[in-house]
This record gives structure tokens, sequence and C-alpha cells, in this order.
């Protein structure tokens, strides 16, 4: 037997090896790493925090049930969770409320959702993927992932202490939200820059929540700035952020909890339901909100969740794309490692369905703000059925050959045509203006 004489080669058996790293112990890849786990594979999951620990992004969409059943966590999530049964959109441009409930969509099997705390959520969806055989490691780091151009990636973490870890991996997952671990070490990842915004945050407790069965349905109320999210978590507690333009944060001359509580003053609906409510954690701020990468893939590596892309938070879909992205490339990693020949052929296809996913919601998310979007979803008609489709799309049913799709194009005609009436109303007032002014000039 020939013995090893090359301090490489030393090194190579000393370095842990397993099937599948995945980096961020987040819902994407928790996900994952049960799915793999179970399925029989070698996983480690490094995740740079200690659960549980904060994080925001509460709401669930009725089709994330169906994939907590897949990973058999739906009875531990639900006992600490608040029912959503639906959505209420406020307008202080319409000086109104209306809202949608998900039993009222095209599909009527998923009535409902839940608000989750996330400190809880994910530590549940981490306990499980231990409990189905990923080795989890928390508190480590992920610092840098090389790709030999002859050999497996190779990974290195660190602990707060300094402390170093390496592992050899046949496939490395970036599941590290939105420290875009991969995209930004690879130089692939994109800002969103039609949807330029940033996010201010905070938890209250005594907020005014909507009576009976409404109780744990999210609110989205416009405002001039942006809008508002309102999200009741079980424990009392309500999730409230805004998200605006990110100009209008650089026109704060304050600290960060004054701003926010002037946002907070300036949208009437949210006032009245915080007006006896107390500011019970630090207000929190994150810029470059939406971004996306040019990539999702590559040799040995794939992206889920977060990693890939950035989503105005509007319609909640995030927890539901970071899972639903999971699954998908669970099944592109197992073709990966054992038919190497398919993988750039498989990889394309995940890139296809990632993107669909998260495409069926940016159009939506790209006009939130405009008055013809406005006007639609607080006067809503079904016709042609088409706001069981937009229910359908609230809800997460984007796959497949649903027959939404038809009415969701009938939808988007519907506001091109709402959008170019309201013009045409505008168009004298815009002449009446523009003379004025030309005549101030003459003047």
């Amino acid at each position: 037997m020939q013995g090893l004489s090359a301090p490489e080669s030393r090194q190579e058996l000393e370095t842990p090896h397993c099937d599948v790293l995945v980096v961020g112990g987040g819902p994407a890849g928790s996900t994952i790493a049960t799915v793999l786990a179970e399925r029989g594979r070698r996983v480690v999951l490094v995740d740079k925090d200690r659960h549980p620990r904060f994080h925001i992004g509460e709401s669930l969409l009725p089709l994330n049930l169906p994939l907590l059943d897949r990973l058999g966590v739906r009875d531990a999530i639900e006992s600490g969770s608040i029912h959503k049964y639906g959505v209420e959109f406020v307008s202080a441009f319409h000086g109104k409320s209306v809202t949608y409930d998900f039993s009222r969509a095209w599909d009527k099997r998923f009535p409902h959702a839940y608000q989750v705390r996330r400190s809880t959520f994910d530590h549940a969806l981490l306990q499980n993927a231990a409990a189905k055989g990923a080795e989890v490691v928390e508190g480590w780091r992920v610092t840098d992932v090389e790709f030999p151009a002859d050999g497996e990636p190779r990974i290195e973490a660190r602990a707060e202490d300094g402390a170093v870890r390496r592992w050899r991996a046949g496939f490395v997952v970036d599941a590290s939200g939105r420290d875009t671990l991969l995209a930004h070490q690879l130089g692939f990842k994109t800002r969103n820059r039609r949807n330029d915004t940033a996010a201010v945050f905070g938890h209250f407790t005594g907020a005014r929540r909507l009576p009976g069965k409404a109780e744990g349905n999210i609110t989205i109320a416009w405002f001039d700035r942006g809008w508002f999210w309102f999200i009741p978590l079980a424990d009392g507690a309500t999730s409230v952020g805004a998200v605006c333009p990110s100009s209008v944060f650089k026109t704060r001359s304050t600290d960060l909890t004054t701003f926010f509580m002037g946002l907070i003053a300036s949208c009437p609906e949210i006032a009245d339901r915080l007006k006896n409510a107390r500011l019970d954690t630090p207000v929190t701020a994150t810029g470059n909100y939406s971004y996306g990468t040019t990539r999702t893939s590559g040799k040995s590596f794939i992206l889920v969740g977060d990693a890939c892309a950035f989503l105005d938070p509007v319609f909640s879909a995030g927890v539901y794309l970071a899972m639903v992205t999971a699954f998908m490339a669970a099944d592109a990693v197992e073709t990966c490692l054992d038919e190497p020949q398919r993988s750039r052929a498989v990889l394309r296809r995940y890139d296809a369905a990632m993107r669909r996913a998260f495409g069926a919601f940016t159009w939506f998310i790209y006009r939130i703000r405009e008055p013809a979007m406005r006007n639609l979803f607080m006067s809503p008609r079904n016709w042609f059925r088409v706001e069981e489709a937009v229910l359908s799309l609230l809800a997460g049913d984007i796959f497949g050959d649903s027959p939404i799709r038809g009415r969701l194009f009938i939808f988007k005609v519907i506001f091109y045509v709402t959008k170019f009436a309201q013009m045409r109303h505008r168009i004298p007032a815009w002449r009446k203006s523009w003379a004025g002014a030309g005549t101030e000039v003459a003047g």
C-alpha cells in the first residue's frame, strides 16, 4: 500500500467530507438539509447564528402548509402560531379597507396560513433537520468556498473566537439568505433598480387588532411614502414595518426610532392601531431591500431562497419561496451527485423554475404603488374569475398548469386599460398646468 507523502494528501484525509454542505440555517437551508438527509445523504448544515434567534418575515402563505406536512413539522408550527385567513389592504388614498379571504381563492383547499415567530419557526425547522440526520453546526460563519478545477469544493468557516473549521463536500448549497455568500464572492449579485426600497421595523404589544376570526390577518396599509405591514403574532406581539423608496430614508435627520414613529404618524390607520401600544424591540432598518442574481447555480453549487433573490415583501412570499425552491433544489442536487453528466440540463431547469416562481410575484410588486393597481385592489371585481386567480397567487399557487395563469393575464390587461384611462383623464390637468407655467414664464 502506497504511503502518504504529500502534506496536501494528509490534509485531504484530515478534512471532514460530506455529500452536501448547506450554508445557512433559515427555512431554505433547513428544508433542503432535511430532504437530502432523509434520502440518505451525508449533510452538514453550517449556520452563523445560534438558534433560536430573531428574524423578520413572520407571515406564511397557505401553500406553505403542504410543505410543512412534507417535512413533518406542521403540528409543531401550528401550536405556536395564529391563523391567518386573509389579507387586508388599507388605502389612505381611498379611505377604506378591503379584505381578501383565502377561502375565496380558485383552489379552495387552502383557506388559511399561519403567522409565526420566526425565532421559533426557524428553530423548529433546524431541529427537524438534525432529527432527520443532518449534522447541524451553529455559531460558525462560512467565510470562503473554493472550487478547485480538479477537485471537490472546500469550505472554510470561522467562529467568533477566530477558530477555523474546514470541510470538503460533493456539493455546496448556498442558503445564506441576505448574506448572499456565493453571489457576493463570485460577483453575480445584482441590485434591483426597479424596486429600490428599504425597510424599518419593530415589535409592539397592545396594538389594536381586527375583531374575531380576522384577528390574525395581515394588514397592508398604503400611505404617501410607501406601505406598512401589520402582522399579529400568537403571543400578543405585533410586527410592524414600513417599506419605502430608499430616497425616503436619505431624508432622515433624526435617530431611527424617531424616524420610524414619524412614518407611523403619517399613516392614519397604523397610527390609530398603535396609539395604545408599546414598542418592545429596538427599531431596525435594512437597505438594499431588493436584489437578484445573474446565476442560480454552477459546477458543484446551487443557490436557494434569499441567496438567489429578495423581493419587496408586500405579498409575504419570502418564506414560501425559500422552502419551495429548497425542495426543487434538493431534486437537482441529487441528480448532480448521482448523474454528473446531466448536471447542466438539471441546473438549467432549476434556474428556469426558480425564476418563474419569483417572476410570478414581481410583475405585481413592481406596480403595487401605482394608482391603477391600488384602485384595482381596493375595488375588487371577480370578472372572468380574476379575483379568485389573484387570491390564488397571494396564496402561493404559482406552479403547475393551474388555470389561474390565463385569468392573471386578463387581470394584467384590465390593469393596463385602467392605467391608460387614468392617464387620459389627467392629460387636461397636465395641459392646464403646463399652460399656466408657460404664462408665468412669459409674464
